[in-house]
């Protein structure tokens, strides 16, 4: 049984979203066989009330609070030291003296989940480090660059160059950096070259026997509906940008386009923390609901299940999950990286309004869509089978075929 040390930039209990999915299955498969010592941070004052499921899984656990508004505040200081302004952000004495007493105590092995959380590791060397990135986070930044008027594009594209200097450098010096797909791990060689023989992938997994169309959940729809279900934490950007998106140039487009007879289409964004500019959208075809105790009955009963994303990296859950649901899936190119799905035989892509609107109302009339969708998670989805290449890489089993 190892002593392994697992960091985390954000506490992986309840698996509510899709870092802490990855960051959940990964503790839970590690802690089976081995004594995890885990630090995260906690930026929400709900997610406290999870720490004793943690203390009960680890060997230790040290939880550090974290306001995200004096984050930012502190994180403007990589203005003054030169760094991304990402480190600044999860700067914490305490969770550095807790790492550090750690390693005085013996470990065999680390596995640090996210970037930023590398900075508490950097200077212990001689214990086997593993660097779970997930995503070229950088190249977020760059991509919402764009979107944003100055100062704000100019600070998101300092951020960009900043934050892949520092993710070369911590490839660089770990043993192995893991993303979340082959496409994404391509991408990160070419930016990185000079560690491009240390970088591997896993894909996510999907629990697809609670993810199953074989349960049986009330319609939380109105009746005389078509649902078009879109999932995610409705405080995140690029959700933001997508739901807003679909909203002002999709919507119209179905209106428009509605058969005598047929029923309305709704456009149902679940999930919590909707910012005012998703609050904003509600209407009597556009659905806000906030937080739900499941997402799983918006997705049994959706019509289709749509991840309409312009900003993407690796590899988006809310894909997965409609997949395994077994319901037609309508996303863009964006969203659909990293997953090995057959466009037009296991979902359908669009990339523009028009053929968005095309695609979800063909999409409603395949009934053989979602069972396809589903069999693909079945066959590469798997996490047992997926997290065996973390254990291998710690050097706790031999390296998976």
């Amino acid at each position: 049984m190892a002593d392994l040390l697992f960091l985390v930039h954000r506490i992986p209990y309840p698996p509510n979203k899709g870092d802490k999915i990855r960051a959940w299955h990964l503790l839970a498969h590690l802690a089976r066989d081995h004594r995890v010592h885990l630090g995260a941070f906690v930026d929400d004052a709900d997610d406290w009330r999870h720490a004793d499921t943690l203390r009960e899984l680890c060997a230790s656990v040290h939880l550090a609070g974290i306001d995200p508004r004096l984050g930012k505040l502190r994180a403007l200081t990589g203005l003054l030291t030169g760094e991304p302004l990402t480190l600044p952000f999860y700067r914490d004495a305490g969770m550095r003296r807790w790492v550090d007493a750690r390693y005085a105590d013996g470990l065999d092995g680390v596995l640090v989940y996210s970037s930023a959380m590398a900075r508490f590791v950097m200077e212990h060397r001689g214990t086997r480090r593993i660097m779970d990135f997930v995503d070229i986070d950088s190249d977020k930044w760059r991509q919402y660059a764009p979107t944003k008027s100055w100062p704000l594009s100019w600070l998101y594209r300092r951020e960009a160059r900043e934050l892949l200097a520092w993710e070369r450098r911590v490839a660089a010096e770990f043993d192995a950096g893991l993303f979340v797909s082959a496409a994404e791990a391509a991408d990160f060689r070419v930016l990185a070259p000079e560690s491009a023989g240390k970088i591997d992938y896993f894909h996510n997994g999907v629990d697809a026997g609670f993810f199953s169309p074989d349960h049986d959940f009330a319609n939380p729809f109105a009746p005389g509906k078509r649902a078009i279900v879109f999932t995610g934490a409705m405080d995140y950007w690029p959700n933001v940008d997508a739901v807003t998106w679909f909203a002002r140039e999709v919507m119209p487009e179905l209106r428009a386009m509605r058969m005598a007879g047929a029923p309305d289409w709704l456009f149902a964004i679940v999930g919590g923390k909707p910012t005012p500019e998703v609050q904003a959208l509600a209407a009597a075809d556009i659905l806000v609901t906030g937080r739900v105790d499941d997402v799983r009955p918006y997705l049994a009963h959706a019509a289709v299940v749509v991840a309409p994303l312009r900003i993407a990296r690796g590899i988006q859950n809310k894909v997965l999950e409609g997949m395994a649901m077994a319901r037609p899936v309508v996303t863009t190119p964006q969203a659909l990286e990293g997953i090995r799905a057959l466009p037009g035989r296991e979902v359908l892509v669009a990339d523009d309004a028009g053929t968005m609107r095309q695609a979800i109302e063909t999409a409603a009339g395949r009934a053989d869509l979602g069972p396809a969708a589903r069999a693909r998670v079945l066959t590469d989805f798997d996490w047992t089978r997926n997290l065996g290449r973390v254990d291998a890489l710690l050097g706790l089993t031999a390296l998976p075929a």
